[in-house]
């Protein structure tokens, strides 16, 4: 009878370590393939092109926040807003908007007519602020494999992430 107690007791951090290892794992992964493709290169990746932008809001040298924009080269059709974050300490004070309608304005001035989004984020505010810049949330994935994940049987069972896609509709170069 010892033993099952003991088991029992055991099971929720042998579940917590597993899950704490291979979150880290996936995380780390998928930093790794970030920093292999647009920000290891900076500047390359945004400045150097005409399709793409990068953001950075800053109070007396104090950066608040981030937006970029990707657009699609080929089809010219769609720009996605990327790598969206706001300091904690200057949430809900209007830099989020600010950042987001940067790149509303640059989809609008490169006449892009769709602006797309997608977010793992947990931050109920982070969805409330895409609403309220106009996007609406267009479809859920659950079980998303994270960029850079190898998404072994472990991964997927103790690193579960729910995605969404948001889209918004620019029309005459103005946001409906």
């Amino acid at each position: 009878m010892t033993m099952c107690w003991w088991v029992i007791g055991l099971l929720p951090a042998v579940v917590l370590c597993g899950r704490y290892f291979y979150s880290r794992r996936v995380i780390r992964g998928y930093l790794e393939q970030a920093m292999s493709r647009d920000m290891g290169d900076i500047e390359g990746f945004y400045m150097e092109s005409p399709v793409s932008c990068l953001w950075v809001a800053v109070q007396e040298g104090k950066v608040l926040g981030v937006v970029a924009a990707v657009g699609q080269q080929k089809s010219r059709v769609a720009v996605e807003l990327k790598r969206m974050s706001v300091d904690r300490s200057f949430r809900r004070c209007g830099v989020g908007v600010a950042l987001g309608l940067k790149v509303l304005d640059f989809a609008a001035a490169h006449r892009y007519s769709t602006v797309v989004l997608g977010t793992t984020a947990y931050i109920p505010a982070a969805h409330q602020l895409y609403r309220r810049l106009g996007f609406r949330c267009v479809r859920v994935t659950n079980g998303y494999a994270t960029p850079g994940a190898r998404w072994s049987l472990l991964e997927r069972i103790f690193y579960r992430v729910r995605h969404y896609h948001y889209s918004l509709e620019l029309q005459n170069n103005k946001i409906k």
